[in-house]
């Protein structure tokens, strides 16, 4: 069901209105679910939910029912359906949803984009960006708008016309991308894409680091392929992740290993092998200390917590 608000912005909630009852009728159960737009996803959640480690790719997200809270680092974000966030890079993150019951359920859309869609459109439209700017942090929650939502209800809006989506999805998804550079993350937005940028050397280790998150973490040879000092890469890295080269990929071996615990039959120390911990004592407390149990207890609580919503 789809709740009715009284607000004031009269065409903003209207567009909310019809992109929720779109996709509430696209989501035929719990979780993320893709759609038959390319990079599009509608994530759909009937309770509230516990404390969730995930990676947050270059995206748009948006909430149409319900409400959710980020936690990047040591910062809490809080969005809801009268907000927007945007992740210019992939960053670790802990998510929960706050507001969702079964007769409202949270309902969300997540749209990825890549920092050449970005950079396309920065030359397209001739938009200025200063790569000697400050760094910020590379996520952003800020105020919805019907301009962006009206867009959003275009594109969303294809699912009931499939036969138009090759042609007019690409159109669609530009234009939202280019209504995001208008509002207040596009500062951010453009810092990651632009060469030359702190920014975009940034986003570039950070790159480096998701692809081979396994191997040992050398900041001297990292700071080389960016052309900065260690110092510097490490200041930099801090300020648009939250947190420090070494805590990032700490993160990211972790939820890997994790993932791999939930999919396949592996021991503890196998999965430790296999994401770069040489010793698995190590990785038991590292693991404990950031999912709240031991490997093996964890799964088997995370376990029981799938099966028992069946």
């Amino acid at each position: 069901m789809v709740r009715i608000y009284n607000e004031r912005d009269h065409s903003l909630v209207s567009q909310r209105r019809r992109l929720a009852l779109l996709v509430e009728r696209y989501t035929d159960r719990d979780g993320f679910q893709a759609t038959s737009i390319p990079a599009l996803d509608f994530i759909r959640a009937s309770n509230i939910s516990e404390p969730l480690h995930a990676i947050y790719t270059p995206s748009l997200c948006v909430i149409l029912q319900g409400a959710k809270s980020v936690t990047l680092g040591k910062e809490s974000y809080r969005y809801d359906t009268n907000s927007y966030l945007v992740a210019s890079v992939h960053l670790p993150i802990i998510g929960q949803i706050i507001e969702a019951t079964p007769e409202f359920p949270y309902l969300g859309i997540r749209l990825s984009f890549s920092s050449e869609q970005i950079l396309d459109i920065i030359k397209s439209s001739k938009q200025v960006c200063d790569s000697k700017s400050d760094l910020e942090r590379g996520l952003i929650v800020t105020k919805a708008n019907s301009t962006l939502f009206d867009a959003l209800l275009r594109l969303v809006s294809l699912l009931d016309n499939p036969s138009d989506i090759p042609t007019l999805a690409p159109l669609f998804t530009r234009e939202i991308l280019y209504r995001i550079l208008q509002d207040e993350p596009g500062y951010i937005m453009k810092q990651f894409a632009v060469i030359g940028s702190h920014a975009q050397a940034i986003s570039k280790i950070i790159n480096l680091i998701n692809n081979d998150f396994a191997k040992p973490l050398r900041i001297d040879e990292l700071a080389k392929v960016i052309n900065m000092s260690p110092s510097s890469l490490h200041h930099y890295f801090k300020k648009a992740t939250a947190m420090s080269p070494l805590q990032y990929q700490k993160q990211v071996r972790l939820q890997e290993a994790r993932r791999l615990l939930l999919s396949q039959t592996l021991e503890a120390a196998d999965a430790a092998y296999k994401v770069g911990y040489e010793s698995p004592t190590q990785f038991s407390r590292e693991y404990a200390r950031m999912f709240g149990l031991p490997p093996m207890s964890d799964i088997k609580r995370l376990k029981a917590s799938i099966y028992a919503n069946f």
